[in-house]
Formats: structure tokens, C-alpha cells, sequence
């Protein structure tokens, strides 16, 4: 079965996870967000901040995770699969960081297309920095721009999701892919 692949991105406390695991509460097939995983792991080998430390090994080791995923949504049996960020986003945050990166990224945002992207601006009062989320709320700002142009770079319309309550964000984003 070719499912929907449905990517719910953002800058950093956007409050993405929050509306995943709405959506998986209410039984929906979700992938969870990998940067968090591979920086932990990073730490747990004595390395603070990969991103920073070493920024192409770090954003190679997420465009396999999500290349991974992006396989893994087409193979479900699920009408409907949701992805906290895509490839895109692997792009955008090198696009924020001036770093460059190789022509695979490029045809990897080529390659594998999503069915819808919801975007998640900025809310200022539900930002929360933590051990993995190191960005300040101005940096998330501008790190929101570098994900709206990487994606429509690669063709992608993007859904603005309002700021609100969990359940009403989530059923926002139910109604767009239910009606289409």
C-alpha cells in the first residue's frame, strides 16, 4: 500500500512532539523525531553537541534515519502516516548553519516526496530550551524561515498550523488530510 506521508515540522519547541503524541493517542501511525536519539547517544560518548562538533556526520546520520522512515511510511498498511520533520529539514537547519553539504542531500529531498507538510511557527509561550534543544527562541525564528524556503525550494505547499490547544491543532491538521 503506497500511504500518505504526512510531516508535521518546525523550528525547535514548536510543539511537533506534543502534536505527535496527540496523534498517536488517538491510534494514528506516527515516526518519531531521530535527532533527539542521535544526540543523546553523541552525549553518552562524551559528545555534547554533535551538530555542532561535527555538523556533516551529525546531519548525514539523520538523512539515513529519515530516508529510513520515508521507506518505512510507504510500506505501511496505514492509510495515514505521520513524520515529526523530513528530509527538507536536514537542509534547512545546514542552510541555518552556512554549513555546506553534499549533492546527496539535495537529491535525497528530491527523491523522496511527502504528501503533505504542516508547519509549526514560533510560539514564544511554549518555548522551552533543554539538554537537546539548545537554541534560544530567536534562533528558532530563524531556523522556521531556512525550513519554510528549504521546503518550497523542493515544491512542497505548506500548511500553517494555528497556534492552540494540542487537540485542536491536531484535529486542524486531521480535517486538511481526511478532505483530501
Amino acid at each position: 500500500m503506497n500511504s500518505k506521508k504526512i510531516v508535521i515540522t518546525g523550528g525547535p519547541g514548536t510543539g511537533k512532539t506534543t502534536i505527535i503524541n496527540e496523534l498517536i493517542n488517538r491510534n494514528y501511525i506516527c515516526l518519531e523525531e531521530i535527532s533527539r536519539q542521535v544526540t543523546l547517544e553523541a552525549q553518552q560518548r562524551g559528545i555534547e553537541q554533535l551538530f555542532l562538533t561535527e555538523p556533516l556526520l551529525f546531519s548525514d546520520m539523520l538523512m539515513k534515519g529519515r530516508k529510513e522512515q520515508f521507506i518505512e511510511a510507504k510500506r505501511t498498511d496505514n492509510d495515514l502516516v505521520f513524520l515529526d520533520r523530513g528530509i527538507p529539514d536536514v537542509v534547512a537547519y545546514m542552510d541555518y548553519y552556512k554549513t555546506e553539504y553534499p549533492k546527496r542531500f539535495v537529491d535525497a529531498c528530491r527523491e523522496h516526496k511527502y504528501d503533505h507538510v504542516f508547519i509549526l511557527a514560533p510560539w514564544q509561550e511554549i518555548y522551552v530550551s533543554d539538554n537537546e534543544r539548545y537554541e534560544n527562541f530567536d534562533q528558532a525564528v530563524e531556523i522556521h524561515h531556512h525550513l519554510m524556503a528549504a521546503y518550497a525550494r523542493y515544491g512542497y505547499a505548506l500548511h500553517d498550523v494555528p497556534f492552540g490547544p494540542v487537540d485542536k491543532r491536531a484535529d486542524f491538521i486531521l480535517n486538511i488530510v481526511e478532505s483530501m
